[in-house]
């Protein structure tokens, strides 16, 4: 399977609720705007974006067994993905997102999958020929970032709102050669990054919402200004960045040229109602 890229990490089928304004911490009743389900999850987004962008993806995954599990595999399949996935009895993970048109979120875990201990040599066979791997949180990437070091592709990971001190989020931390994160975590990140750069990763990448991203690598800070979204829904767009980053930086450009695609391909996830525009055409 040469040129393709593996993405390790967890996918979700969502319930989207958007409301007014966050609910208040006491007993009242609120009225929705707007809700529909969908396909959510990090690795769903980056892995939908990519095959947009005309990548071969493969997804290695963990799913349940039930209606949902069946539904959201129906839609990965129907748009290009090549799903490597670990079965296990129950449900799969669930979300019932909380939305303002603001993009403000609340994001509540309705079910989440049961740990299978990863079998390596498929990830082995799986990962031969990739042009990078995806290692997104999730205790199976976790378990799984020794057999990606020793592949020697270059890793790539999103740490979200890690807050620097994250013993869960370290191993990926210290794995990866191209970092992805944002400020929600960190009053200052730029030490991070720095300490990033000088220990050996590639590129460290904080996105910041509407002031758009900032990257830090050998040659020094880079800067992108967000690109102008009529906003249907925030839901993924940090994850359609790092794709339009990845996807640009396999073409060969370099950190400014990769971040002005990433900062397009937000655009695409920020004015679609699902986490890319081909999920409304492949619900089931």
């Amino acid at each position: 399977m040469p040129n393709h890229i593996l993405i390790s990490g967890p996918v979700s089928w969502n319930s989207i609720v958007y409301l007014d304004h966050l609910p208040e911490p006491r007993p009242h009743m609120q009225f929705a705007l707007e809700d529909f389900e969908t396909v959510g999850g990090t690795s769903a987004g980056k892995a939908l974006h990519l095959a947009g962008l005309g990548r071969k993806v493969t997804c290695h995954t963990v799913m349940g067994d039930d209606t949902a599990s069946a539904r959201l595999r129906s839609v990965l399949d129907s748009s290009g993905i090549e799903l490597d996935t670990v079965i296990v009895p129950g449900a799969s993970e669930r979300h019932l997102n909380l939305m303002t048109r603001a993009g403000e979120r609340v994001s509540l875990y309705l079910s989440t999958p049961a740990f299978a201990k990863p079998a390596v040599a498929p990830f082995r066979t799986l990962a031969g020929g990739a042009e990078a791997l995806v290692m997104d949180l999730s205790e199976t990437s976790r378990a799984l970032l020794p057999e990606a070091v020793a592949s020697s592709i270059p890793i790539w990971t999103d740490l979200h709102d890690y807050d620097g001190q994250s013993d869960f989020h370290e191993p990926f931390v210290q794995a990866a050669s191209y970092l992805f994160m944002n400020a929600d975590g960190m009053p200052d990140p730029l030490p991070f990054m720095r300490a990033r750069v000088d220990a050996g990763a590639t590129v460290v990448v904080c996105t910041l919402g509407a002031e758009g991203a900032m990257a830090l690598d050998a040659d020094g800070l880079h800067r992108v200004d967000a690109v102008p979204a009529k906003i249907r829904d925030t839901n993924g767009a940090g994850d359609a960045f790092f794709a339009g980053f990845l996807h640009a930086s396999l073409l060969g450009a370099d950190t400014d040229g990769a971040l002005a695609s990433a900062a397009s391909q937000a655009v695409v996830a920020l004015e679609s109602k699902h986490l890319h525009p081909c999920v409304e055409d492949a619900l089931p």
